[in-house]
């Protein structure tokens, strides 16, 4: 399951680190949302609701769907602005269909990018699908996407509104430091960049971000397989201070790549890719290796001593300890004539963990 982004005919200096306060904002309404997901910001979350207008605290539920399990594409922008009113003021500047078809795609609760016959704000067949849609996800979703597909420059409004009021509430006393947090961490990845190329950079956005062999692709470990292209506008990487563990892409037609990443220290030094994960439950999965993983969690053992011990043979448990090792569960080390196996019992404590933050990604 991956994203693609095509690099063919985009120029390196397209390809640029950048901090925007809408996108730190979306992912703080999202924190505020979704707290389960981000227990390092339970304390702040809880702050906030707590210091909230009921009236505010009100409109952030009622609009919640276009933050809380993806974003809608206008709160990441590709070209990023010193101030969150400049930034509000390019959202405004958007036609009325990429907003509306923007904002239903995450109230609708789908990946896909349009709707049965065209535009819903002018096609009768469209906009039946999307209240249908909006209306198998929830009661708000259905009166928000009605309310949008009667008078959208009244939503847009109040979204914007909504939007400002944040920034008064609790967003223009974090912005300042999170803004120097976040600057230097995009001068971090241009420095490297700069000195030692693109993939070094990848490197410290996530194990998750990586660039092809041939340099024409990025290649994102994202939920859905799909494939989007950068072409003469590049791609906007957006560090977040409050985004880990999500990895949030844009990629849908008609707007410019953008990846918003968790800034450096604000997560694990070195996310675990879905890819091994995938190997370490299969390989778990077996009743004999986890068998043989019982045995190695209580000390280093020869294949050997675990075949008398399981009564297989030699080859057998050979064949077994080559997937966990395949799988980043064993270590070993040489004594003489013989090899002694171990579980590596941090790899195994942290899967758990690394599951989670791999499919919140």
């Amino acid at each position: 399951m991956t994203l693609r982004i095509d690099l063919t005919g985009t120029p390196p200096e397209r390809i640029r680190f950048a901090a925007s306060p809408l996108a730190e904002l979306a992912a703080m309404l999202h924190v505020l949302a979704a707290p389960e997901h981000h227990p390092q910001y339970a304390g702040w979350a809880a702050g906030v609701w707590a210091g909230l207008r009921p009236e505010l605290a009100d409109r952030l539920h009622e609009a919640e769907f276009l933050w809380r399990s993806s974003r809608a594409d206008f709160l990441v922008p590709a070209r990023p602005r010193a101030t969150l009113a400049a930034e509000l003021d390019e959202v405004d500047r958007i036609d009325d269909d990429r907003y509306a078809l923007a904002a239903l795609v995450s109230t609708c609760g789908t990946n896909r990018r349009t709707f049965a016959g065209g535009s819903p704000l002018t096609d009768p067949d469209a906009r039946a699908d999307a209240l249908d849609r909006a209306q198998a996800r929830g009661p708000r979703q259905e009166a928000f996407a009605t309310r949008l597909l009667t008078d959208p420059p009244a939503v847009r409004a109040r979204v914007r509104d909504t939007l400002e009021q944040c920034a008064e509430a609790f967003f223009d006393d974090e912005w300042p430091a999170l803004a120097v947090r976040l600057g230097q961490d995009v001068r971090r990845k241009t420095e490297l960049v700069r000195r030692q190329g693109l993939s070094a950079a990848l490197a410290e956005v996530s194990a998750a971000v990586a660039l092809t062999a041939d340099g024409d692709s990025l290649v994102l470990d994202k939920l859905q397989d799909s494939a989007t292209a950068a072409g003469p506008a590049g791609v906007t990487f957006l560090p977040s201070a409050f985004g880990h563990p999500h990895l949030i892409a844009v990629h849908a037609p008609g707007w410019q790549p953008v990846v918003q990443y968790p800034a450096t220290g604000g997560e694990p030094a070195a996310a675990v890719p879905l890819d091994t994960l995938q190997l370490r439950l299969d390989a778990l999965a077996h009743p004999v290796r986890l068998r043989l993983v019982r045995t190695l969690a209580r000390g280093p053992h020869t294949t050997g001593e675990l075949a008398h011990a399981w009564d297989l043979t030699p080859p057998e448990v050979s064949r077994h300890l080559a997937v966990l090792r395949r799988a980043g569960l064993l270590t070993a080390r040489r004594h003489g004539r013989y090899v002694h196996h171990a579980l590596d019992l941090p790899a195994t404590t942290e899967l758990g963990s690394d599951l989670l933050a791999a499919i919140l990604r």
